[in-house]
């Protein structure tokens, strides 16, 4: 199986202890930073009037903008940021590690400050997310050879871009819609990340809208 899965990426060579404590302390600091100001952006009040909105004045404007406090609690954004951390590990094993450390710090500081700060706790969100960290590591495992070459490289990415393009569009036999124009921007960065030659990053995108034309017509579940 080692050698199965070396031949579609192969680990590199990893740095010192220090530097692995290092990576991962930062991703955990950057989860706990989003989680807590996504929280805060959405727990803030949101009224048209300004000198209501509890919020800074540029801050105001970019949620007016682009309904910056619903995107941040979408799936999208995450999808991506779990992405980037997990293809950018040095091995399968750092990306779990890292990708788990990650979701972590987002759902803990998200839901304390939630609790805490706010005044509630959504305990049917808060179980989603938590199951979906519990499971982190196992999928950044395999994310992280979606970077790698050959079939399942493709299969594997193919999988992520499917769920993005249903996060960025409605649609229907007759009609397509945009969700989101910032969760149009995720799958663009999804797509640069997970690039290949101009034939491979083709086939990875027409088999990515065949499977998410599936999972919306069959999957139990949403994320989207």
């Amino acid at each position: 199986m080692t050698e199965f899965l070396n031949k579609i990426r192969e680990p590199e060579k990893s740095g010192s202890l220090i530097a692995k404590l290092g990576v991962t302390l930062g991703v955990l600091l950057l989860g706990i930073s989003l989680g807590t100001f996504s929280k805060y952006l959405d727990s803030s009040p949101h009224y048209v009037n300004y000198e209501t909105y509890d919020l800074p004045a540029i801050l105001m404007a970019i949620d007016n903008a682009l309904d910056l406090h619903n995107f941040l609690g979408g799936f999208a954004p995450w999808i991506v940021i779990a992405l980037c951390v997990a293809v950018l590990s040095k091995t399968p094993l750092r990306a779990a590690i890292n990708v788990l450390v990650f979701f972590a710090g987002f759902v803990a500081s998200y839901y304390l400050y939630s609790y805490f700060v706010a005044g509630f706790y959504p305990a049917g969100y808060a179980r989603i997310w938590i199951a979906l960290t519990i499971v982190s590591p196992v999928l950044a495992y395999i994310t992280w050879y979606a970077k790698g070459t050959g079939p399942v490289a493709l299969v594997v990415s193919s999988i992520i871009l499917s769920a993005l393009i249903n996060t960025a569009f409605a649609y229907g036999l007759l009609y397509i819609d945009v969700r989101s124009w910032l969760n149009v921007v995720m799958l663009s960065l999804g797509i640069v990340v997970l690039r290949r030659s101009a034939k491979e990053t083709a086939i990875m995108l027409g088999l990515s809208i065949l499977l998410a034309m599936l999972f919306e017509m069959f999957l139990p579940f949403r994320i989207w």
